[in-house]
């Protein structure tokens, strides 16, 4: 017999990520659209989203926030292309997008006496030993292993080197130690379930000193283009952009801002976040069929949680597609199956806009698809 409920909404993919609760298209209904992103009312939407972005995130007055073109894909790439080329650099990698920001490294931008530490199935690598005379590039949360970094306690206050942080499924589902990162970039399609669009990043001081003395070694695209003049372009943290935005999807990400304010700012994201996981924690405990990929609590992500079947199978991800095509078929959760190239498992999203009495939901209707799947 199926479970009698359904979750309300069945979208628990890792990107794009549900709408807050209560969103509906009339939040957009006040949208700028065919306005230009240049004229005084769109600028004054972009500075707000930027202000709100800096209060739900706890951002100190410091540091320097701005939109990029490219989601969260076109702001650690830009953020590569702008600051790294002047040092050696090490790039840690534990994930799919980890292992693809070493890519980069290693096909494009080929800096001399780089270190790429991990891949896409590494384990999460001894941080003690990074060395941070180098610029240090590293993903917070690797959402396609179920694996983030416990804290930012590893990365010193005396480094040398530049820290990158891709905070993509990290930011405003984790408290970041903005004081340990010199340039974190990330979306608001992943927390807050807006729309893809325009990327985030936000420099620290010690990054902003570094485009004041530093252009980029090779042919920066205007795209991503920090500078004006030789020095950090100021426009960009007063809402300029250095392309033309969907002022819809800006629309989107005020609104998802203004809940997120309503709704306690950073502390009441958080709280979401950790009843989700505590649902999640005490499901896994409760039953033997799933596991979590990541053993180590420590290290163990809880935005995007990976769960793998527990019995030994020659086509895990033969069973996966059959378990997660039969909860799509029932209209109970898309999206949930892991990326392509990473270890086969499910990736469920757990962060603020999820809501845990979904979750109730899906574990039961997980239980009941595997049992039916796998004839248990």
């Amino acid at each position: 017999m199926n479970p009698p409920h359904k979750p309300a909404s069945p979208c628990f993919g890792s990107g794009p990520t549900v709408k807050f609760p209560g969103w509906s298209f009339k939040t957009l209904e006040n949208a700028l659209i065919s306005r230009s992103h240049r004229s005084a009312p769109s600028l004054e939407r972009l500075e707000e989203s930027l202000t709100l972005t800096r209060q739900v995130l706890e951002i100190p007055d410091t540091h320097q926030i701005f939109f990029v073109p490219g989601s969260a894909t076109g702001a650690v790439e830009t953020a590569m292309w702008s600051f790294l080329g002047t040092r050696p650099v090490e790039a840690l990698a534990w994930d799919v997008f980890g292992y693809r920001w070493q890519l980069v490294l290693e096909e494009a931008l080929n800096i001399p006496g780089q270190v790429l530490t991990g891949s896409s199935h590494a384990p999460m690598p001894d941080l003690t030993n990074v060395d941070f005379d180098k610029d240090v590039l590293f993903t917070w949360n690797g959402s396609t292993s179920g694996m983030c970094v416990p804290d930012g306690d590893w990365i010193p206050g005396g480094r040398k080197g530049l820290t990158l942080c891709d905070a993509t499924s990290a930011a405003y589902c984790m408290a970041l130690a903005w004081d340990k990162l010199d340039i974190t970039a990330f979306s608001w399609q992943k927390g807050l379930g807006g729309e893809a669009n325009q990327g985030v990043l936000v420099l620290g001081p010690r990054a902003v000193a570094h485009l004041e003395t530093h252009a980029p070694v090779w042919p920066t695209p205007f795209h991503m283009s920090l500078r004006r003049e030789g020095a950090f372009h100021k426009g960009l943290s007063q809402g300029w952009t250095l392309n033309t935005p969907s002022m819809l999807c800006v629309e989107d990400c005020l609104q998802g801002h203004r809940w997120a304010m309503e709704g306690g700012r950073l502390e009441g994201l958080l709280g979401r976040v950790g009843r989700n996981k505590a649902h999640m924690d005490q499901w896994i405990a409760s039953q033997d069929i799933f596991a979590y990929s990541v053993q180590d609590p420590q290290v163990r992500a809880y935005s995007t949680l990976c769960i793998k079947l527990t019995r030994e199978s020659d086509d895990p991800w033969g069973e996966l597609r059959k378990i997660t095509a039969l909860l799509a078929e029932e209209n109970v959760a898309f999206d949930i199956l892991n990326h392509a190239q990473g270890d086969p498992c499910l990736r469920v999203w757990c962060g603020p806009t999820r809501e845990t009495d979904d979750l109730v939901c899906l574990t039961t209707w997980l239980s009941w698809a595997a049992k039916e799947v796998l004839t248990l």
